[in-house]
């Protein structure tokens, strides 16, 4: 396990100049090329374990000089924490919502960082006389710099609770159990979980997945209450390193779903959720690039599937012939079908068309009669929340904009009815009328559309300071939505801008197949050419611009500031993937076996190592100027791992021409999320903007 390593403490003389790390040869050679690394020690030796002296001394020599360099703008950053609090209703609740015969919801007090899970049983007053406390995440936080709750079930007869926690950041949970009314806690004890916890075989067993020494969830495991973990049985084992295993129950909870695979090939076997250890059956043998999943309603599957269509169809088959799948909504170039969830009388797609989500209440016994819900904008992003019961006659929804705050809407399926439950509440005011969101179309270099969601006071005036997001990878849209932060940069004058570039999914399987493997570099190039776009538009001008992205975010950030420094004005890169080659090279890594269909295996493909190499941010950072950059990294990250950020970092101290700030802060007790808490959290966002302020010369 990552070992938690205190952040070394502050030096009574702040250091005069950045830290500078040493070389060390080390090179290696593959399809008769070879690489140089010089800064490859910085991974320590013992990793996960860090305890090298060295590395832990780099480390806070970074942190030190992070410090020293950030203080003058401790007052910006207390001003703009002050802000973002002051938007977060600090006493505030979930909406209950009806699962069995209680309610179920969340509060925070006023102050806290962590939430409490409470319950009343259905019918009882709401004066807090029947409530019951499930969970106290405040009480089980106490006294830790890191907590972050896995997964929590309540069983079927709602007298126990299962529940994961994370204590070091390090994405390995620990799962324990309790009896609800008493509150003891049960000898029940689980280690390395990564995954949900699923009730089965009458309450009397939990199914999980657990990490193994690779941090991958090669395994579906079934735990028997009152046993101990070593006696788990193993329900599946999936030997190809590239895939991970991991289980769901049906949405009528009768059948429990195995379902493995990487980023573009999947398989799916089901369980008897009453008989467990039943052997599984295959739904459908895996092909590769074909991916699918599954629920089931009575002897009917239903199975969501690009098998003929890369924006998906959705088919059945019998379950006595899972494998014969006969199309229930054929795939569509316009409308890219991204789930679907069945209850007793009616079934919902989701997708989007164009990029904007489109929620859809269809039904068994007629398939030509479509529902779709409106929604009262034209750009938005909404889906299903939280629906626990099979038989409902409404829908939980979630709502909201980049001007619209967080909505809850209960549909009312008969009527086709939208009823407002809850809009997120801002303390310290908000007017969404003084603000304008629009939605531009950019052309890329190569003619491709691409999507900008923009937000800006209605009052600004002229060319300002702009603030541009990406993402891009993994098929993952960025959608329009809401963030009470983001208005401390849009209240300053900044327009806040969304790429939807591609690598992403926001338009399709297409716009995410255009983004990845031989043809990553359309993510960087879409990204500079919005950034371009946005300055001839007359939104910002050049140096002007602020960018941020995290993790293959971050990647993005190394490959555009290597390719056009001079857009930027500055550059925050949250744990970002930059050391690309060396990680897709090296197969012992946690995450490596599993991307190489996301990114190319450089190992057995010379193509692939020439592609990554020429755009990965580490190996391609060049004597040149860079614009002002900020860098963060999380010691116990298994995602990104620290030393990528280090490494890429101290080769840019090494090589870059310009006396612009260059900034690390590892988190030396958390992960690939940062702090946890959502008020701690808020500090770092208070250091991201506090920097892009001052970098863009922008008063705080």
């Amino acid at each position: 396990m990552p070992q938690t390593t205190p952040t070394a403490p502050a030096s009574a003389t702040p250091p005069l100049a950045p830290p500078v790390a040493a070389r060390q040869p080390h090179s290696m050679t593959h399809h008769g090329v070879t690489v140089t690394d010089a800064y490859a020690w910085l991974r320590d030796p013992g990793y996960p374990e860090v305890k090298d002296a060295a590395v832990l001394a780099h480390l806070a020599a970074e942190n030190a000089w992070f410090e020293a360099r950030m203080a003058p703008q401790q007052a910006t950053m207390d001003a703009l924490f002050t802000e973002m609090r002051g938007r977060i209703k600090e006493a505030d609740k979930s909406v209950p919502q009806k699962d069995g015969d209680f309610l179920y919801w969340i509060e925070f007090e006023d102050g806290a960082e962590y939430k409490r899970w409470w319950r009343r049983p259905i019918g009882s007053a709401d004066d807090g006389s029947a409530d019951e406390l499930i969970l106290d995440e405040v009480a089980l936080a106490e006294g830790k710099d890191y907590f972050r709750l896995g997964a929590l079930s309540v069983s079927t007869d709602g007298t126990r609770l299962a529940w994961s926690v994370d204590e070091d950041g390090g994405e390995r949970f620990t799962a324990r159990v309790k009896v609800i009314a008493t509150g003891e806690v049960l000898p029940d004890v689980i280690e390395d979980t990564l995954s949900g916890l699923i009730w089965v075989a009458g309450d009397t067993g939990l199914v999980y997945s657990r990490a193994n020494a690779q941090w991958r969830t090669d395994n579906v495991r079934l735990h028997w209450l009152g046993s101990p973990a070593s006696d788990d049985v193993e329900l599946y084992h999936e030997d190809d390193e590239g895939f991970r295993a991991g289980a769901a129950l049906s949405a009528n909870e009768q059948w429990l779903i195995l379902s493995t695979g990487d980023h573009e090939t999947s398989e799916v076997r089901l369980v008897p959720a009453a008989a467990p250890l039943t052997a599984p059956v295959v739904v459908k043998a895996r092909e590769e690039g074909v991916e699918y999943d599954v629920d089931v309603r009575d002897d009917t599957l239903f199975v969501h599937t690009n098998d003929t269509h890369e924006n998906f169809r959705l088919a059945t088959a019998p379950l006595a012939d899972p494998a014969s799948w006969t199309t229930l909504l054929e795939g569509s170039d316009d409308f890219y079908l991204t789930g679907f969830e069945l209850f007793r009388d009616f079934y919902v797609v989701e997708g989007r068309v164009r990029g904007l989500d489109r929620i859809e209440v269809r039904y068994y016994d007629d398939p030509a009669r479509i529902e779709p819900i409106t929604f009262p904008e034209a750009s938005y992003e909404a889906g299903l929340g939280d629906n626990p019961e099979w038989a409902v006659s409404a829908l939980r929804l979630s709502y909201e904009s980049m001007v619209s705050p967080a909505t809850v809407f209960d549909y009312h399926v008969a009527e086709q009815r939208l009823e407002t439950l809850k809009v997120q509440e801002i303390p310290s005011g908000y007017d969404a009328s003084a603000y304008v969101t629009q939605r531009l179309e950019i052309t890329a270099r190569d003619g491709t559309l691409v999507p900008v969601s923009v937000l800006a006071r209605k009052d600004r005036v002229g060319v300002g300071p702009l603030y541009l997001y990406g993402y891009g990878a993994y098929g993952i849209a960025i959608g329009p939505g809401f963030s009470t932060t983001r208005l401390s940069l849009v209240d300053r004058g900044f327009a806040y801008a969304i790429a939807h570039i591609r690598g992403g999914d926001d338009l399709g399987r297409k716009w995410y197949k255009d983004g990845k493997l031989d043809k990553r570099t359309n993510t960087f190039k879409d990204f500079v050419d919005v950034g371009r776009a946005l300055v001839v538009q007359g939104w910002t001008q050049a140096g002007r611009i602020a960018i941020a992205g995290g993790s293959a975010g971050g990647e993005l950030m190394g490959a555009v500031i290597n390719s056009d420094p001079d857009l930027w004005g500055a550059v925050v890169a949250h744990v970002p993937f930059v050391d690309v080659l060396n990680t897709m090279l090296d197969e012992t890594l946690p995450l490596t076996p599993g991307e190489w269909p996301e990114w190319g295996n450089p190992i057995e493909d010379a193509d692939a190592f020439a592609l990554i190499r020429s755009y990965s941010p580490y190996d391609q950072v060049k004597a040149q100027a860079y614009p002002p950059l900020m860098v963060t990294a999380g010691l116990n990250d298994p995602r990104v791992t620290y030393w990528e950020p280090a490494k890429w970092v101290a080769k840019l101290r090494e090589l870059k021409t310009d006396t612009n700030e260059l900034l690390l802060k590892t988190n030396m007790g958390a992960g690939h999320g940062g702090k946890s808490g959502r008020f701690e959290s808020l500090k770092e966002t208070a250091e991201e903007f506090a920097f892009i302020l001052w970098q863009l010369g922008v008063p705080a």
